[in-house]
């Protein structure tokens, strides 16, 4: 059941989880998704393709959908708008803001903790983002020390390989990139850019390109579900 979950306190630590829409595919979910919306979007905007998603009933799974905070956005002229970090040029090369993105990965390892917290095996907790919120998701699953069940990546960037290192937890981290071929906003370029970064790094990764411009598509839902399965089943 969706629903708007209000922030709570972690181990009386005030590690607070953002704001986030909750849907659980049956009573005990034992496998997590944790899934990043892009600039200016909200949780919301993913929860409609769980069902698309045709998961086995055998095996409940529960999906986290944080909303990213409100914040001035310079390229948009300095618009409030829910962002996961500020970004300052979109040239090819995007200038961010380093320190808010690494808050914001800090925030989505809070809701991996709070999985953990309730029983889910780290092994079992996949991250997932469209375009910015893709961005934020390579950082998190990049940087957090507990071995996760892999990254997905969609129509978006690696914007901090720089501050990212393989170690033996994420070395074997299952990595799906997909992209648009006719993306206007994030070009497909920054896709392929994003996949080399990784095998600079040492990681390797699927790449998927659909004939699409910066959306989500039904084939690309329908490879989700293949994915994931592989990975949560």
């Amino acid at each position: 059941m969706a629903g708007a979950t209000r922030e709570r306190v972690l181990r009386g630590d005030l590690m607070t989880l953002l704001p986030h829409e909750v849907v659980d595919t049956g009573p005990n979910p034992s496998h997590s998704v944790i899934w990043m919306h892009g600039l200016g979007a909200s949780g919301h905007d993913f929860v409609p393709i769980v069902p698309e998603l045709k998961l086995p009933a055998s095996c409940d799974h529960r999906f986290i959908f944080p909303h990213a905070p409100e914040r001035p956005v310079t390229v948009n002229g300095g618009y409030i708008m829910p962002s996961w970090y500020d970004i300052f040029s979109m040239e090819l090369e995007r200038e961010i803001d380093e320190e808010q993105i690494l808050a914001s990965a800090a925030a989505v390892h809070r809701f991996i903790d709070a999985e953990i917290e309730r029983g889910v095996a780290s092994e079992n907790i996949l991250l997932a983002g469209f375009s910015q919120g893709g961005a934020v998701a390579y950082q998190a699953a990049l940087t957090y020390p507990k071995r996760l069940g892999g990254l997905m990546a969609m129509s978006t960037y690696f914007a901090t390989p720089q501050l990212c290192k393989q170690t033996e937890v994420n070395a074997r981290l299952p990595i799906l990139i997909q992209h648009g071929t006719a993306d206007s906003v994030v070009p497909e370029s920054l896709g392929r850019q994003a996949q080399a970064s990784l095998e600079a790094g040492g990681w390797s990764s699927e790449y998927k390109t659909y004939a699409m411009d910066h959306e989500v598509c039904m084939p690309q839902i329908m490879d989700i579900s293949r994915w994931m399965l592989q990975r949560l089943a």
